[in-house]
């Protein structure tokens, strides 16, 4: 089993949304693999950002994904092999006051990247990472497999579902594996990953972000929602999945060219609380009130079965849910302590535990 130095390393791999949390960890994994990276992203607000903190040496530019000209003019100048799609609107709460803008940059955006690469025959995968809260969560107890029904009660979940509609289309329609090497040389997945933690996440009314910058502070940060189950899992983890993805792509396996759950270990889930809890244990300067709000839905209970990455990807994560809040919230103490990054050492020590596919 080759490891994934060998697949990715002087690839020309594209990112949308690099400049996000999770895209930042991804260009950063790429390029330690050897990857040519390119990114093409819009700046998030706050005062942060983990992408520019790591001043990798990555061309990109700062756009919109739904400037389809502007995404085409990159994508034709930088022609990637690989392109993961991670560019999107990813707050619930921002997607109640902003619908359309929701709809628009997570359906459409993800239209465009896909129109985009129709024109194109250099792009040989392309992976479109959407959310867990695809899925129609009906907050039963079961555990969501790829085959179930897409849904959404609030504009983001909504946004989300209807993204991964449009993947299922362009694959069925441009990019169907079964006429793959005939009449196109792309296959296209899409990765589907529960709540995701660690260092470098600054996004706006998201729970490690609120409770670190609070404790930074010495405030209490506001927890609305204590009961919410959630799967939590260190932002390594998706990633690791999102790789090994696209070396299937990358090697032309058809049968990977479909839908995947990234989830936590043993699809471990925890409460909002017991996450909060943790965290405090080893910060104690985290601290919290409750103060309810249900003027707004979201669902209290969300799981993942992962079993077909875990059988068919071969994918497993390397850190259970609490180890995965420590290194969290290490990175944070850190980072507030002496202004330095730990991404490096988290990132090693990671691969260090399972470095044979590495």
């Amino acid at each position: 089993m080759k490891s994934l130095s060998n697949t990715y390393k002087g690839k020309k791999v594209l990112v949308t949304g690099a400049y996000g949390f999770k895209g930042s960890w991804l260009c950063y994994s790429l390029q330690q693999l050897g990857a040519d990276v390119c990114a093409f992203s819009l700046i998030p607000e706050g005062a942060h950002n983990h992408f520019k903190l790591l001043n990798m040496d990555i061309k990109s530019v700062t756009a919109d994904i739904n400037d389809i000209e502007k995404l085409k003019r990159f994508i034709s100048a930088e022609k990637p092999e690989i392109i993961f799609h991670l560019a999107a609107q990813s707050l619930v709460r921002y997607s109640y006051n902003n619908p359309i803008e929701t709809f628009q940059t997570n359906v459409m955006g993800t239209a465009n990247v896909l129109e985009v690469c129709r024109s194109f025959s250099f792009v040989k995968a392309v992976i479109a990472v959407t959310s867990d809260k695809c899925y129609e969560n009906k907050e039963t107890g079961k555990s969501y497999i790829e085959t179930d029904a897409m849904g959404g009660y609030d504009p983001y979940s909504s946004s989300k579902g209807c993204a991964e509609l449009v993947v299922a289309s362009y694959r069925n329609s441009y990019f169907n594996p079964e006429k793959y090497g005939k009449t196109h040389q792309c296959l296209l997945a899409s990765a589907r990953a529960g709540n995701v933690i660690g260092g470098g996440d600054w996004s706006l009314d998201r729970l490690i972000p609120d409770m670190v910058q609070a404790a930074n502070q010495k405030k209490q940060v506001i927890i609305r929602n204590p009961d919410a189950v959630r799967p939590w899992q260190h932002v390594l983890e998706p990633i690791f999945g999102y790789l090994l993805l696209g070396e299937k792509l990358l090697d032309g396996q058809t049968d990977f060219a479909t839908a995947f759950n990234f989830g936590p270990k043993g699809n471990e889930t925890m409460t909002v609380k017991e996450v909060l809890d943790i965290a405090n244990s080893i910060w104690g300067e985290i601290d919290y009130s409750i103060k309810k709000d249900e003027t707004l839905h979201e669902a209290k209970l969300l799981m993942l079965d992962c079993s077909k990455a875990n059988t068919v990807l071969k994918w497993e994560p390397v850190w259970d849910t609490k180890t995965a809040i420590a290194q969290t919230i290490y990175w944070y103490m850190e980072y507030y302590s002496s202004n330095s990054l730990s991404t490096e050492s988290h990132y090693y020590k990671h691969i260090n535990s399972n470095s044979s596919r590495w």
